[in-house]
């Protein structure tokens, strides 16, 4: 069972003055799927205390971050460039499959500028910030999370499939 940190961007939800629903949202579908939530933080849209709270839980040996928040156009969105900062190894393929998925929902999904990259032994993935797009998104990829974090891990050594 691999451990998942969800971190939510936000403004509003980091002084209580919006409920974090895409957070919950994350929450359920992993917990669906078998993953265990060990830590679950909102901060504001800050770099440094973005790029604290991804080194802390990469530090302590989780193996999946999921944020959600922080990855438009407004000038307070600077997830991604937090996620880069602390990045070791970029995982451009899950962002890609992601947005190229949400195309066929939405054409604003090209606005999306959402990272995923690794660092240490952890996977982070930058998530849209709304419910239904988190829903939308992460059930797209959960299926292949799995043998992910198994080659991350170093529990798995072949991606080719029979």
């Amino acid at each position: 069972m691999y451990k998942v940190a969800v971190l939510t961007v936000s403004d509003k939800g980091s002084q209580g003055k919006r409920e974090d629903l895409s957070g919950k949202k994350i929450i359920e579908i992993i917990e669906k799927n078998g993953y265990k939530l060990e830590k679950y933080d909102i901060v504001a849209d800050e770099k440094e205390l973005i790029k604290e709270k991804l080194i802390e839980y990469s530090n302590d040996n989780i193996e999946l971050i999921l944020t959600t928040g922080g990855t438009g156009f407004s000038k307070r969105d600077v997830t991604p460039e937090a996620t880069l900062e602390v990045s070791e190894k970029l995982c451009l393929g899950i962002s890609e499959a992601i947005r190229n998925y949400s195309m066929t929902i939405t054409k604003r999904a090209m606005l999306s500028r959402a990272v995923s990259v690794i660092r240490k032994n952890s996977l982070i993935i930058n998530m849209p910030g709304s419910p239904k797009a988190v829903e939308e998104s992460l059930e797209y990829i959960i299926d292949t999370l799995d043998h992910a974090l198994k080659i991350l891990q170093g529990d798995a050594s072949e991606c080719a499939r029979k």
